[in-house]
């Protein structure tokens, strides 16, 4: 159980699980240094007991680290940390720290029942993608599965664990181990299940058993035990994929099986082939078949005229997985006599081809006519297409996402620049269709950390914080973003967040009209409770202006309570008074006074 807060090399938050496996368990991390998520893969503690896993982890993570590939899990860092067990021991737990990858394991797609025909070869090809990239880099895979190829909501395809199969089978003494680690024998090839050698076209192997499997929902092989399946791999053939699922073409057929050929040699050679014949295949084209031109059986059998007696594959693998060293490996060679005879004739043969090439006439050179793969990245398609062409070259274009380069200009070719080709062959062309665009997420009414989170999932990079005023939003709390959600912007874009501030600014309400200023006050916009104040000191007057209010015009909390003082006072009836009783007074003046029709009024006016 991993502690909330633990810190892996000061400075890897440690998450949740996200998922298990019978090598490692993986966690939802945090770079505090980098400020992005990341996906942490803690390897089981008794690996790192073995001093050479330790060392060949070290040496496949940073060969994987080096792989930048738009269909391969980036990996960030690696090490080991030390971990104080309930028993007091101190053991080394080897980590790997790699892009956090939104999606789901190609494993849950297959577990819903088979892959449509064209979805089934997209993946492939895509697999065949990163799988090209690195067996050009010099690292071979040794455990594509539906579990290691990660699927975004986006239909991305990922490839993971680069490097990490051939650290453990490098130190692993028989299959039935390395299987107890890696977790299932049913994507080996024939030569992972003997022990041999294995190069990139083992993972060719693997790629055609995860395309069967997608095509069909189960893999071609399936036995009790780790050992049965692996025997099948070596023994067995497999059925078509079109006897489990009708819609699966002939073409596709003999593509899938031509890459689950026992022998390597008679699969497809490399990725990029397996993906031309997928292409054919997937067009309705039955792929050529894929023949070696060179083996070492092959040369035996030219000059001896029989090749020599091969070990029993059965045989050696059954000892293989049994780890069964007690039996003495014999192989039947050709006679001294007979090797030697082969070696002359060969060496007569050069000798002769030799001299024929010296005594050449020197005016008369031996033609060429290949051709030379220009340099065009960074050129329109029209403009690649057009120069391909004249060079007598098959120009196709494949279009993928690129941040650097602009839609529409070339962003690389295969094969590469300067290599030479014949006339007529197929130039891969892969043109850039701008960056990869992502939909900015809604994050309203979010908390701000929450908010941070989920753009920088999304591929995004948070910009700047500013707040604003709002009657109803709680502080700290998303408004809105810039751009706006739901605008598709290429990756990386820099999303700015406007947060409520939890405040209103009001205004001057004095000598509005009471109900005037309660409504607007009271409305949408501040959200405030008013509380009317009458003050009768002062005569009221139409309409009940406003002539003081409890906070002054600015910013104040939501949801205040404000006062709003009008005058409500009678008008003062004192003038009458000293009119009747000015009309009493004297001698004969009252006469005059009640004569007067103004003389009651004009005193009230002045008093008031």
């Amino acid at each position: 159980m991993v502690d909330e807060e633990r810190i892996l090399a000061g400075r890897y938050h440690v998450g949740s699980v996200i998922g298990r496996g019978g090598m490692a368990v993986v966690y939802k991390g945090r770079d505090t240094k980098l400020g992005r998520n990341v996906a942490i893969k803690i390897l089981k503690s008794d690996l790192a007991s073995d001093p050479a896993f330790r060392t060949r982890f070290r040496q496949e993570a940073q060969a994987a680290s080096r792989m930048s590939h738009s269909s391969i899990v980036r990996v960030y860092d690696a090490g080991e940390e030390s971990v104080r067990r309930e028993n007091g021991e101190i053991e080394r737990e080897p980590f790997i720290v790699m892009e956090y990858v939104q999606g789901h394991q190609l494993k849950d797609l297959i577990a819903q029942g088979p892959l449509e025909v064209d979805e089934a070869v997209r993946i492939t090809q895509d697999i065949l993608t990163a799988l090209e990239y690195s067996h050009r880099a010099g690292v071979v895979h040794r455990d594509i599965k539906p579990g290691n190829i990660m699927i975004t909501p986006e239909g991305v395809v990922k490839v993971m664990d680069f490097g990490i199969a051939r650290a453990v089978s490098d130190t692993s003494s028989t299959v039935a181990q390395t299987t107890q680690i890696l977790g299932t024998a049913s994507y080996f090839s024939p030569e992972q299940a003997k022990g041999e050698t294995v190069d990139a076209r083992t993972d060719i192997y693997s790629a055609s058993v995860v395309l069967f499997e997608m095509l069909t929902g189960r893999a071609p092989f399936i036995g009790d035990t780790a050992v049965a399946v692996a025997y099948q791999h070596v023994s067995e053939t497999p059925v078509k994929p079109s006897s489990l699922n009708d819609a699966v073409t002939p073409a596709i057929d003999k593509a899938v099986l031509t890459g689950l050929a026992k022998d390597r040699y008679q699969r497809y050679q490399t990725a990029s082939e397996f993906s031309e014949a997928l292409d054919l295949a997937a067009d309705g084209h039955i792929p050529l078949d894929t023949v070696a031109m060179s083996r070492d059986d092959d040369v035996a059998t030219e000059l001896f005229g029989a090749a020599p007696a091969p070990v029993n594959d059965t045989e050696q693998a059954l000892r293989q997985l049994t780890n069964d060293d007690t039996v003495t490996r014999t192989q039947r060679r050709p006679p001294v006599v007979w090797i030697w005879a082969g070696v002359t004739v060969v060496a007569v043969i050069m000798i002769a081809v030799l001299v024929w090439v010296i005594t050449l006439p020197s005016a008369a050179p031996i033609p060429s006519a290949s051709r030379t793969i220009p340099s065009l990245v960074g050129s329109t398609w029209e403009s690649a297409e057009k120069t391909l062409t004249d060079l007598d070259l098959l120009p196709t274009k494949y279009e993928k996402p690129s941040a650097d380069v602009p839609a529409g200009d070339v962003i690389s070719v295969d094969p590469e620049e300067g290599t030479r080709v014949d006339p007529n062959t197929q130039v891969k062309v892969y043109v850039s269709t701008g960056a990869e665009l992502n939909p900015v997420p809604d994050v309203s009414n979010m908390s701000l950390d929450d908010a941070k989170a989920k753009i920088e999932d999304a591929g995004l990079e948070v910009g700047s914080i500013s707040s604003e005023n709002s009657p109803s939003v709680p502080e700290d709390t998303v408004l809105s973003t810039s751009p706006a959600n739901g605008e598709e912007v290429p990756e990386g874009t820099t999303v700015d967040i406007v947060i409520s501030d939890g405040m209103v600014t009001i205004p001057d309400m004095t000598g509005k009209a009471l109900e005037t200023a309660r409504q607007e006050l009271e409305g949408e916009k501040y959200a405030l409770t008013v509380i009317d104040v009458p003050d009768s000191s002062c005569v009221a007057a139409e309409g009940n202006p406003v002539t003081k209010q409890s906070i002054g015009p600015g910013e104040v909390p939501q949801h205040s309570t404000i006062e709003l003082t009008y005058c409500s006072g009678e008008p003062d009836d004192g003038g009458d008074d000293g009119g009747g009783n000015d009309g009493g007074n004297g001698n004969g003046g009252g006469g005059d006074n009640q004569g007067s029709p103004n003389a009651q009024s004009t005193p009230a006016r002045e008093n008031h």
